[in-house]
């Protein structure tokens, strides 16, 4: 797929995979359209995009919410070239149970994760199809099939989204749609792990110190320079599938 000269959406670009993400594409001569909560952060990474020489756009606020979708659709084809998006943005909210989670802490997971990708995924589509073309790429993760205690309903929202992705390359096949799993990554979400409270804590803490210990921890930009070769290479045939670091 050409990357130089398109446009893409990325989701959660104010740091971690999403920063390193928006990096890897500008490199690549593609203009990007960033989304985040973090305002700042968020103008900081454009700021750096736009410094290698391509358009990039930064819309504040979370995908999962209407107007904000919207906005970020119609940066893309103000931009032009639109070809697509990567959905990245995700809250995990590492160490309770199930019981002991708050529900304002289940629905940022379930709305940053899958309603994100879902209105994304709305407002993309038309252009899309229209097109007869593009990309929408949702970065899974093991936890939608592994059960591990203290990041349950992560865990839920991720094997939804996976879910998502896989009707949206059935319903619409002429967009390629898949799932990027990014492996064990060195971002705030493993930091939260590596030091989870809760009833989780106990199974948590070990098992992903000894990630980090076993020198198992990939950094940001090397997860995101593969997605970015997968998708300068041939996507299209992991559509509906599961792509990982090691396809790149």
């Amino acid at each position: 797929m050409k990357l130089k000269g398109q446009t893409f959406i990325i989701t959660g670009a104010s740091r971690g995979i999403g920063a390193a993400l928006t990096m890897e594409f500008a490199k690549a001569g593609a203009n990007v359209v960033l989304g985040a909560r973090n305002k700042g952060a968020l103008e900081r990474v454009r700021e750096a995009a736009k410094g290698l020489g391509v358009e990039a756009v930064a819309v504040a606020g979370s995908a999962a919410d209407d107007g904000v979708a919207q906005q970020l659709v119609k940066a893309a084809k103000v931009i032009g070239n639109f070809a697509g998006f990567v959905h990245n943005a995700g809250i995990l909210n590492a160490g309770p149970l199930v019981v002991e989670l708050p529900e304002a802490q289940y629905d940022e997971i379930l709305e940053s994760n899958l309603k994100g990708g879902y209105q994304l995924a709305r407002y993309s589509y038309p252009n899309l199809r229209r097109q007869q073309g593009g990309v929408a790429v949702f970065l899974g993760s093991g936890a939608a099939e592994h059960h591990i205690p203290g990041m349950g309903i992560y865990g839920v929202a991720k094997a939804a989204e996976e879910y998502l992705a896989r009707q949206l390359a059935l319903e619409v096949p002429e967009v390629t749609c898949f799932i990027y799993r990014p492996g064990i990554v060195e971002t705030d979400m493993q930091r939260q792990l590596r030091e989870a409270e809760g009833g989780g804590a106990t199974a948590l803490r070990p098992l992903f110190q000894g990630y980090k210990a076993q020198g198992r921890v990939l950094s940001p930009e090397q997860s995101a320079r593969a997605l970015v070769r997968i998708l300068g290479g041939e996507p299209r045939k992991f559509h509906g599938k599961i792509a990982t670091y090691s396809d790149a």
